[in-house]
């Protein structure tokens, strides 16, 4: 769980968010797939 967060995270960064606009839709991204992995199980 923590290392598919992580690489998620990674992921999203590396994609790029050159603004704080970008960034906050990017943490928005991640907050959905985390709480998607964990509806899974």
């Amino acid at each position: 769980m923590k290392k598919l967060f992580v690489l998620t995270l990674i992921a999203l960064l590396l994609g790029g968010c050159n603004t704080i606009n970008g960034f906050g839709k990017d943490v928005k991204k991640v907050g959905e797939a985390v709480e998607g992995a964990s509806s899974k199980k």
